[in-house]
C-alpha cells in the first residue's frame, strides 16, 4: 500500500482555465472548441514538434517562471482525453492540470497524439507510439528543458488515462517500443509513476472502440492488447487512479477491476474514489480539491518527499 505524503498548498488556488465547458460526452462538437487562453503564472513553450516536422500533432511545454535549467526539475507528461476521437492538449482540463502541477515545481509536457478523424480510420496503436515518443522527447531534451531524465511521470484523463497506464505497464517485450520509423528509438520510454483519471483500462469489458475500426467480437485480440490491465505485473511503477461514482461514460468498475488485478499481480496501484463526481473533471472539481492528492503522489515518487 502506498502512503501519500501530506501536502499543504501555500499558493493561492488556481482557477480552472477559462475555455468552453466540455460536455459529458467524450466527443466534443467542433463548434464548442475555443482558442485556448494559456496561463500567465507559468512559462509555456507552445506547439513543439515532438513527433518530427511531418506530424501535425504538437506539444506544449510548461515551466515555472523562475526555473533555472541548471537545476533540473522532474517532468510530467499530460495526456488529454476525448475517446481517442477528439480532445486537445490545451483544453480547459489539460490547462488546469498543467498549470497546477507546474506551479508545484514540475516541467509539464501536454501532448496531442493521433486521433481518429474519419470513419474506418485505424489510429491504434499509433496513439501509444505517440505517448511513448513524448516520454522519449522529454528525456532526450532534458538538459535543454531543465528536466531530470530519471524522474518523468505521466498523468492522463479518460482516453489519456488509458495511455498513461499503457506507459506505466508496457515495455519493449510488449511490442510497442523499437518500432521502425518512430522517433528517438535509442531513448527509453520508461516512466517513474503514473496517474489516471476515469479511464477505460479494460477494453474487453467496455464498448466497441472506433480507433480499432473493428468490433470486439471481430477482433478481441486488439481490445486485449489495447487494455493496460493486460500488462500489469510487479515490475510496474507506482500508479494512482482517480474515479467518480457518478461517471456514466466510463463506469467506476473499470478502475475497481484494474485495482483488483493490480493487487493480484503485485503491481503498486491505489484508487481514489470521488463521491458524486461525473466523468469529466480536472484537479479542482466541485466535489473536492484534488491538487493535494495528485501533487503528493508525484512529490513522493518524483521528488522523494
Amino acid at each position: 500500500m502506498l502512503t501519500l505524503a501530506v501536502f499543504l498548498c501555500a499558493a493561492e488556488p488556481v482557477p480552472s482555465a477559462k475555455l468552453a465547458i466540455e460536455p459529458a460526452s467524450e466527443d466534443t462538437p467542433a463548434a464548442l472548441k475555443k482558442v485556448p487562453v494559456y496561463p500567465k503564472t507559468v512559462a509555456v513553450l507552445k506547439d513543439v514538434a515532438y513527433l518530427g516536422g511531418t506530424r501535425k500533432e504538437k506539444a506544449d511545454i510548461y515551466s515555472p517562471l523562475d526555473h533555472d535549467k541548471a537545476k533540473p526539475l522532474p517532468g510530467i507528461i499530460v495526456i488529454h482525453g476525448g475517446g481517442f476521437n477528439d480532445g486537445d492538449k490545451a483544453r480547459n482540463r489539460e490547462l488546469n492540470i498543467s498549470e497546477n502541477l507546474t506551479l508545484q515545481g514540475y516541467v509539464c509536457m501536454s501532448i496531442n497524439y493521433k486521433l481518429r478523424r474519419t470513419q474506418g480510420q485505424v489510429t491504434w496503436p499509433q496513439s501509444v507510439h505517440d505517448a511513448k515518443a513524448a516520454v522519449r522527447y522529454l528525456r532526450k531534451e532534458a538538459a535543454n528543458l531543465g528536466v531530470d531524465p530519471e524522474k518523468i511521470g505521466v498523468i492522463g484523463c479518460s482516453a489519456g488515462c488509458n495511455l498513461s497506464m499503457m506507459l506505466a505497464t508496457t515495455g519493449p517485450v510488449d511490442g510497442f517500443d523499437a518500432v521502425k520509423g518512430e522517433p528517438y528509438q535509442d531513448v527509453s520510454a520508461r516512466v517513474t509513476c503514473a496517474v489516471g483519471f476515469y479511464g477505460a483500462v479494460d477494453l474487453m469489458n467496455y464498448h466497441d472502440m472506433k480507433m480499432f475500426a473493428k468490433t470486439r467480437e471481430e477482433a478481441p485480440e486488439l481490445y486485449k492488447m489495447g487494455s493496460p490491465i493486460t500488462y500489469l505485473d510487479a515490475k510496474d511503477p507506482p500508479m494512482l487512479l482517480v474515479h467518480g461514482t457518478a461517471d456514466v461514460t466510463v463506469p467506476l468498475s473499470q478502475s475497481e477491476t484494474y485495482l483488483k488485478i493490480a493487487k493480484e499481480k503485485g503491481a503498486p496501484c491505489v484508487l481514489e474514489v470521488i463521491p458524486d463526481a461525473p466523468h469529466t473533471f480536472d484537479l479542482q472539481p466541485k466535489q473536492r480539491d484534488l491538487r493535494p492528492l495528485v501533487t503528493a503522489f508525484f512529490d513522493q515518487h518524483l521528488k522523494g518527499k
